[in-house]
């Protein structure tokens, strides 16, 4: 279809105007991944009306800026981040709370900014966007199916690395925050496994971009869904069993595993790449042991582990990347979907997309069932080790291969992920340093 807006009008004025207001509020946002340093500039690499900013508003402007921050490595791009922001003459007061400032320059000079996806009408324009494919400027838009009109939208609290609009119940939109060039893997890969066949992840029905790099995607909202962490939880807390849910849920991670195995190139891993492997483990926990002293006393026990599975083989593949109970939810119907295939956000979106050992996504999931077993009072590890055994065996029963065949590389992963989660409670939530710390203390412990 023709385009139906354009690039903003004067974008040269427009950053200058913005920067006062961006300089206070993206360091306060979840998603922004630059916390504790400083911003010192912005570049705008796009900047489009989706609705015009004309009259009293509201308009709807889409950004791309980059923000520039001390510290980046040599020959690195500054980090990009994608923002709708609503204009108004006037906030209304239910907007309040979404004020970013007032533009003190410019031709919007005077003119209320604030975070757009929490105001309904806009929020809505990006859904009827999304139902009719086609360019906006240098967005475009894509459906893989007709989409139902006018479903309201709300915008959900539990927000971490980006963004998320849910549909009248029926779709989740997410809004990827920082973006890369590159197709994201929360679209490339349900793409993939919805063409595969595999009913274990919800299938992208929409999604929008620009240039090389994947911005939304629109899915179906299971809105009868329980994800698996609170379902964990509950568990403990009533002082039940998880071991029938664990087991099935390994058999669904294994479903996804064989799908993606199917669907997209697998190779072999080569010794090198093991000892690369190996060594890089190395490196992450030496930085770790720098920035979080704790883990000193320790090094020489993990650093054995990640040792010995230098020597390990197998195969490679596309995998989940983040896997934790989190990334689950469970039907009404007892049965288990997959979701969120992002991967680790901080990570370069090109290793996201790199092809890795299945174990991984395993060791993430072990972890996940220490810390839900760690939340409760007084700590159940008998609880966690049986939900991991049963966990490993619907694995083993769905996979045709036990992740606890190769102890070495399912200990070495794992004890990559503790030593990440030391780092992060460390400077995130101090309080849950404990958790991860218990597993480091049992993971360098020699057999």
């Amino acid at each position: 279809m023709p385009e139906t807006a354009s690039t903003t009008r004067a974008p040269d004025a427009l950053l200058p105007a913005l920067a006062p207001l961006l300089h206070e509020w993206l360091p306060r946002q979840r998603w922004f991944a630059g916390k504790g340093r400083r911003v010192t500039g912005f570049t705008l690499d796009a900047a489009t009306e989706l609705l015009p900013l004309d009259g009293a508003g509201p308009g709807l402007l889409h950004l791309l800026v980059r923000v520039e921050q001390p510290g980046r490595p040599a020959g690195t791009p500054a980090d990009c981040y994608q923002l709708l922001l609503g204009v108004r003459t006037q906030l209304p007061p239910r907007l309040a709370p979404a004020l970013i400032g007032r533009i003190r320059q410019g031709p919007l000079a005077g003119r209320a900014v604030y975070e757009g996806l929490r105001d309904p009408r806009l929020a809505g324009l990006l859904y009827e966007r999304l139902r009719t494919p086609g360019r906006t400027g240098p967005l475009r838009f894509h459906a893989t199916t007709a989409l139902p009109a006018a479903l309201a939208p709300r915008m959900l609290d539990a927000e971490q690395s980006n963004s998320s609009l849910v549909y009248g119940d029926s779709f989740i939109l997410k809004i990827f925050r920082r973006v890369s060039p590159g197709a994201n893997p929360d679209l490339e890969l349900p793409l993939a496994l919805s063409q595969a066949g595999c009913e274990r992840v919800p299938a992208p029905v929409a999604w929008f971009e620009s240039g090389a790099s994947t911005l939304g995607v629109l899915q179906p909202y299971l809105r009868n869904s329980r994800d698996g962490w609170r379902l964990a939880l509950d568990a403990l807390a009533d002082g039940r069993e998880f071991t029938a849910e664990a087991r099935a849920l390994g058999r669904a991670t294994a479903e996804v595993h064989l799908a993606l195995a199917a669907a997209l190139p697998t190779r072999r891993l080569r010794k090198a790449e093991a000892e690369e492997a190996a060594d890089a483990m190395d490196r992450r926990l030496h930085a770790a042991a720098q920035a979080v002293p704790a883990l000193l006393p320790y090094v020489p026990g993990l650093r054995a582990v990640f040792a010995a599975a230098g020597a390990g083989a197998g195969a490679l593949q596309r995998i989940h990347g983040d896997l934790h109970l989190g990334q689950t939810l469970r039907g009404s119907d007892g049965a288990w979907a997959v979701i969120d295939f992002e991967g680790e956000p901080a990570k370069p979106l090109d290793e996201r997309r790199s092809p890795q050992p299945t174990v991984r996504d395993v060791a993430g999931m072990l972890r996940s069932f220490d810390y839900a077993a760690r939340t409760h009072r007084p700590w159940n590890a008998d609880w966690a080790a049986r939900c991991r055994a049963a966990y490993c065996t619907g694995y083993a029963e769905a996979a045709g291969e036990d992740p606890r065949a190769d102890p070495a590389l399912l200990r070495a992963y794992e004890t990559d992920k503790a030593v990440y989660e030391v780092v992060y409670e460390a400077r995130h939530r101090p309080d849950w340093l404990p958790v991860p710390m218990s597993a480091i203390h049992r993971l360098a412990t020699p057999l």
